[in-house]
This record gives structure tokens, C-alpha cells and sequence, in this order.
């Protein structure tokens, strides 16, 4: 892991709705180049953190600061501008459309060139979309979804499905990228492959990520550090092995110490 100075940095921050907290006085930073697990039981703030950091919630209280630079108040677009860029549990496609269409949409943050001129299809603005396709398919390359490049998204397999909704986020060329269990509802086989998937981003193109996830095997097998929530309130954080053995983290999500050895078996 990358010891330089943080990429992001949350000081603090507090999340209410009508006086139900989701967040409460959490804090910590994700390194240049690492890989940052969130876990937690369902409703523990997890969602609402990564909402927070791409500014479609904004905290009460604290603060979130990108390469040092508090950005509270920024609007989503501009967070995708700065280089963060996120995956959903839920997958948002357009199932019509094909692959390489739904991975280019992920360069429109990326695009220079106003509409109209792109609408003409001449001179800088054909070479820019030429650019942008020829991104697009380096990662249908990167993610092997070659043979279903030119399928609707709606006739590929569920685990197909994810990848391509992983590759529209790194179409976005983020520096940070948030990932929403991105193996929910995955067999084995599909879920190992988003493993090595996830560590090649990080590992190949140098990418930081934050990573939710329900899944414990995988979270300790590939996280550098895990921060552990519940009911919006930090109870552990440290590397996978410390988290593991912490008896606050037994005790609130998982029950009992037999529940935390199957599920990191």
C-alpha cells in the first residue's frame, strides 16, 4: 500500500433524516492506491457514507476533503469531474443498449467537445469520439467481455451484467472508485472473477477503491483495511486480521465467533 498522503479524507462527518441518524462521527482516509473495505449489517450507514462522499447526501456535520481540498458542497457531476466514480448494488443499465454503448456513456464526463459539434461527426470532434471508443474497448479488453461487445446488455448472464457495469465506472477514468457489493447475488465462480477484477484495477491501473461488501471471505482475502459500522457509528477499523478477531465486530455483525470463522472460511 501506497504510504503517501491521502486521497480522501472524512473528518467527522454526521448524517441525520428527520432526526434519525444514518452517520455518526465517522472518520478515516483512503490512501493513494488502496484498497478501503466498509462493512457493516444492513442498514449500518454503509450506502449513506459512499452517497456522502459522491455528494448526493451532504453531512450535517464534519467534513470530506479530496487531495486536501474540502469538497462539501460540490454538486455529483463535479465530484465525477475530480475522478470519483461509483458502482450500484442494484445494476443501472440501459438493458437495450449494447455493451460498448453502455460503457460509453461513462466517457461523457470525459467528453471536450459541445454537442453540436459532436452531432456533426467532423474534424476534432471525430477524433475525440475515435478516442473515446477506442478507451471504451481497451476495457471490454481489460474486463473480457470481447464476445458480447455488441450484445443489449439484457442478454448477458447476471455476472456479465456487473462487469459491464463495472467497466462504464472506469470508463469515467476515476482516481477513486466506489464499489456497492459488487458481488451481491453472485455464484462462486462469478464472484472470484470480480475478485481478480478488482484487484487488477487496483494493482494494473493504480486505482483506489472503496469497496462495500457483505461477502467476509472476500473483504479479508483482498482489503488492506476494513472499517467495520453499525448504526452509523464506527466500532472497529485496522487491517483485515485485527478486525477479524475484534470481539465488537463478532458481537454486531456476525453474532458469534463460530458465524465470523464460516464466513471468512
Amino acid at each position: 500500500m501506497n504510504a503517501a498522503a491521502p486521497i480522501l479524507q472524512v473528518d467527522d462527518i454526521s448524517l441525520s433524516f428527520k432526526g434519525v441518524k444514518a452517520i455518526v462521527d465517522v472518520s478515516f482516509d483512503v490512501a493513494d492506491g488502496e484498497l478501503f473495505a466498509i462493512i457493516g449489517p444492513n442498514g449500518a450507514g454503509k450506502t449513506s457514507i459512499f452517497n456522502s462522499i459522491s455528494q448526493v447526501y451532504r453531512p450535517q456535520e464534519g467534513d470530506i476533503c479530496w487531495k486536501g481540498e474540502s469538497i462539501m458542497g460540490s454538486r455529483p457531476d463535479r465530484m465525477a469531474e475530480l475522478g470519483v466514480a461509483r458502482t450500484f448494488q442494484n445494476i443501472e443499465l440501459f438493458p437495450y443498449m449494447t455493451v460498448l454503448e453502455n460503457i460509453l456513456l461513462g466517457r461523457h464526463v470525459r467528453m471536450e467537445r459541445s454537442w453540436l459539434a459532436g452531432s456533426m461527426w467532423f474534424g476534432s470532434a471525430r477524433r475525440e469520439e475515435m478516442e473515446h471508443r477506442l478507451a471504451v474497448e481497451d476495457i471490454i479488453d481489460f474486463l473480457e467481455i470481447e464476445e458480447w461487445r455488441k450484445h443489449p446488455v439484457a442478454l448477458l448472464p447476471y455476472g456479465y451484467q456487473k462487469r459491464v457495469e463495472l467497466g462504464r465506472a472506469l470508463a469515467m477514468q476515476p482516481e477513486l472508485l466506489l464499489l456497492d457489493e459488487p458481488v451481491a447475488g453472485m455464484n462462486l465462480e462469478e464472484t472470484e472473477d470480480m475478485a481478480r477484477f478488482i484487484l487488477d484495477i487496483r494493482q494494473e491501473l493504480g486505482i483506489s477503491i472503496i469497496l462495500v461488501e457483505h461477502d467476509m471471505g472476500l473483504v479479508m482475502d483482498i482489503a488492506d483495511r476494513v472499517l467495520v459500522l453499525d448504526f452509523g457509528e464506527m466500532i472497529a477499523a485496522g487491517n483485515p486480521s485485527e478486525v477479524q478477531q475484534n470481539p465488537a465486530v463478532i458481537a454486531a455483525y456476525l453474532g458469534d465467533e463460530a458465524g465470523l470463522a464460516a464466513a471468512t472460511d
